[in-house]
């Protein structure tokens, strides 16, 4: 799973798998779930980050994998 945000257009992308999306449903203003050709999520993208989530906190809870961090652009 990774989480990118593009402070230029202020969106967040959640990527649960690397699969290209085929398909994408608005489930909320400015939030849009892509599919994958077999209908399962692929990710989240959020619009207007800012203004609907925390995009300044980010806590992970008992994770199995491993956490890795890059630095902002």
């Amino acid at each position: 799973m990774k989480l990118a945000y593009h402070a230029d257009t202020d969106s967040l992308y959640v990527e649960f798998v690397e699969r290209p999306s085929t398909g994408s449903t608005e489930i909320a203003a400015g939030v849009v779930v892509d599919f994958d050709d077999q209908g399962r999520v692929v990710g989240i993208d959020i619009d207007n980050a800012r203004n609907q989530i925390d995009v300044d906190r980010v806590v992970f809870n008992n994770m199995p994998g491993a956490i890795e961090v890059t630095a902002a652009d």
